[in-house]
């Protein structure tokens, strides 16, 4: 049952509402009501997530445009009413153009018209969700599909998108970020960009090795590259930006050459800069803090916050234990401690991969028809508690 706030600070008018609402609706939803606007959002942080939020105007403290414009923040997908006895048009369009107002109601407001304006409200309200959770399903299935042509092209890329899809994860989840999915979605295919390259240049790239002059200029092209693939995908636009600017230095040095600097570069480019650097140092075997002293004296090449949230997120040293495996022995949430090779010596699975189902899966079948080199070292921790995560890094030098 979908959920409805009111927002008044006169407790009669609450009272009338509830009686009328209760009486004709009590099977559409369930009503809430606040006095004031920093009671609603905190209503709305307690028992959200909320279909419609219907406000007063004129409110001590907060008026009811800050108030909806707050929870438009918060919570982007709620619907917002006005409801006001104060109507004019420059508060309408105040209103309209601050809080992005659904309906604009007036006092007295008829039963019957507030019933219908909250029947459209809630309706409005589930287009929504079914046009984000559809988009959502879309989108994910896309990305999943374009990861997994990644892997079969380039597994060196693939591997570093993996690896940096967690650190991000951990960056976001540790500063408290909201649009998780997007900076995740974005650090997974940060490398796509990379199937124009050979698997030869991130081999050298992560193993330290210096870079030919066209080698530089390749490299240096593959985020505007994947930027140009994700663009023709629709809705894909964000993810699109924060990858193009993932090799952007915070104080607008680095590529691509505009002026973007500081917080005009997307956050989830600035989480990614952070990552791709510490996580290049971590595939040379630097342990995590002095990885992080490398970055830490690069001034003007990151921001800050990210800096300080990869110290407390990942710097810590831990302990972890290699393990010499046959591949009939690998298993998901396992950290490659070197690449997996066929005879040939073609790479398979990069060096700091998480083995997940479906790569230990796809190995084994691809052992029927090619030799796989065998025996396998993988990272286990020496002692992880039930529900802890996986290293983040390859770990080598612990």
């Amino acid at each position: 049952m979908e959920r409805i706030l009111l927002i008044d600070d006169e407790s009669n008018v609450l009272e009338a509402y509830q009686r009328q609402l209760r009486k004709d609706m009590a099977h559409l939803f369930t009503l809430y009501t606040a006095k004031s606007g920093a009671e609603a959002l905190e209503i709305l942080t307690v028992h959200g997530p909320f279909a419609v939020v219907v406000s007063d105007y004129r409110m001590p403290g907060m008026d009811g445009i800050e108030v909806l414009a707050r929870i438009r923040d918060v919570s982007p997908d709620t619907v917002r009413m006005m409801l006001t006895g104060h109507a004019d048009f420059d508060t309408a369009i105040h209103a309209v153009n601050k809080g992005e107002i659904f309906r604009f109601l007036t006092k007295p407001c008829a039963p019957d018209i507030l019933r219908g304006a909250l029947e459209a409200g809630i309706q409005q309200y589930r287009l929504i969700r079914a046009e984000k959770e559809l988009l959502e399903g879309t989108l994910t299935g896309c990305l999943e599909a374009l990861a997994d042509v990644l892997a079969l092209v380039n597994p060196e890329a693939f591997g570093k998108a993996s690896r940096l899809k967690r650190y991000v994860s951990g960056l976001a989840q540790h500063m408290g970020l909201s649009d998780l999915w997007l900076l995740e979605s974005a650090a997974a295919l940060s490398q796509i960009g990379c199937v124009i390259l050979p698997d030869s240049l991130l081999t050298k790239l992560n193993a330290g090795e210096p870079l030919t002059p066209n080698e530089l200029q390749a490299y240096a092209q593959h985020p505007c590259t994947g930027a140009d693939i994700l663009s023709n995908i629709p809705r894909m636009e964000k993810i699109a930006e924060i990858i193009k600017y993932q090799h952007k230095h915070f104080d607008g040095t680095g590529t691509p050459c505009d002026s973007k600097k500081g917080e005009e570069i997307p956050l989830g480019s600035r989480l990614l800069k952070v990552a791709l650097d510490f996580d290049t140092l971590r595939m040379q075997d630097l342990p995590r803090s002095e990885a992080y002293e490398r970055l830490q004296a690069r001034k003007g090449w990151y921001d800050p916050a990210v800096l300080e949230a990869l110290k407390a997120a990942f710097v810590p040293e831990q302990k972890f234990k290699l393990e010499t495996l046959r591949l009939s022995e690998l298993q998901p949430h396992m950290v490659l401690a070197d690449g997996i090779f066929d005879d040939k010596g073609h790479l398979l699975v990069a060096k700091g991969q998480v083995l997940t189902e479906w790569i230990v899966t796809r190995l084994k079948h691809m052992s029927s028809d090619r030799h796989i080199k065998e025996p396998i070292r993988v990272i286990v921790p020496v002692f992880q508690p039930e529900g802890a995560s996986v290293p983040e890094t390859s770990a080598l030098t612990q």
